[in-house]
């Protein structure tokens, strides 16, 4: 495919509003907003299924430190070639480089620790995130096209403009001279319709044990992420030739299905996603 250059086009500016000489930009801006919705589902959700919107609040007080922390990490890890030289921009997060893989993984270690220590069902919690963190992610891609970044190899205007984007979306991923594949774009479309696939599906009666709301948000999620990595040009990489997402992509696929799949056949298979937290009423007493 030919590669089109045109006139520089300016971008859009990453930095939302100054507040003094605070400047609050877009990436944290949207990244926030879809915090702030997916919490609100959960505690939705979480009331239907007997789990009290006092300790989805608390957990997460933790879950996000944690997970902010361990999104970062996963990044500079995996660039410490970079930021061995450069130790203050470690801590630079406005600027982009935080991996959705290690948040979901320092999310879920205190989402696992917290749900024991206050009798909640993990997979019953984790069941009632999965489909809000999608959306979560959905939105946060966006904060990735404000930045420029988490976009894919040099196309075409042609490309992109047979893909029917408006012309602030094309404007945007002209990076460096060169037209982009808008990976990120990608990325959310398909977050998004797991989002409605999980939403639609997880009230139906008998249709999910407990946990495996949370495994087909498993499934679905790095199934597209495999394809998606593999499109873009600033992936992680593992020795230099392995994209570390799309490794961890299909452990994580191939380890869900297993667990599905292991969990059904059981002596004792898991209750149903909708029968709830089955020690709500011993929480209640003991309170």
């Amino acid at each position: 495919m030919g590669v089109i250059f045109s006139p520089i086009v300016a971008a859009l500016n990453p930095i939302a509003i100054h507040l003094g000489p605070i400047a609050v930009h877009w990436y944290g801006v949207i990244i926030a907003t879809g915090v702030i919705i997916a919490v609100t589902l959960a505690v939705r959700e979480g009331d239907r299924r007997g789990i009290k919107s006092d300790d989805i609040y608390d957990m997460i007080l933790w879950a996000l430190p944690a997970a902010l922390i361990a999104a970062r990490a996963y990044y500079v890890i995996f660039q410490w070639s970079y930021y061995q030289h450069h130790p203050g921009e470690i801590i630079a997060i406005w600027d982009g480089g935080i991996a959705i893989y290690g948040s979901l993984i320092g999310a879920g270690l205190v989402v696992y620790f917290f749900c024991r220590s206050r009798f909640i069902p993990v997979w019953l919690m984790l069941d009632v995130a999965a489909p809000t963190v999608i959306l979560g992610q959905a939105i946060g891609r966006w904060g990735n096209f404000m930045n420029q970044e988490a976009f894919g190899r040099v196309t075409s205007l042609a490309f992109l403009q047979g893909l029917h984007l408006p012309n602030w979306i094309i404007n945007q991923m002209l990076i460096n001279g060169a037209y982009r594949q808008p990976t990120y774009l990608y990325e959310s479309t398909w977050d998004l319709m797991g989002f409605v696939i999980l939403m639609s599906l997880r009230h139906y009666p008998k249709l999910f044990k407990q946990g495996e709301v949370f495994l087909g948000y498993v499934m679905w999620y790095s199934f597209g992420r495999f394809f998606i990595e593999g499109m873009r040009t600033d992936s992680l990489m593992l020795l230099g030739v392995i994209r570390v997402s799309q490794l961890l992509s299909i452990i994580l696929f191939v380890g869900a299905l297993i667990l599905w799949v292991s969990r059904r056949r059981a002596a004792t298979p898991p209750i149903a996603y909708l029968d709830g937290n089955p020690f709500q009423e011993k929480t209640n007493l003991s309170k």
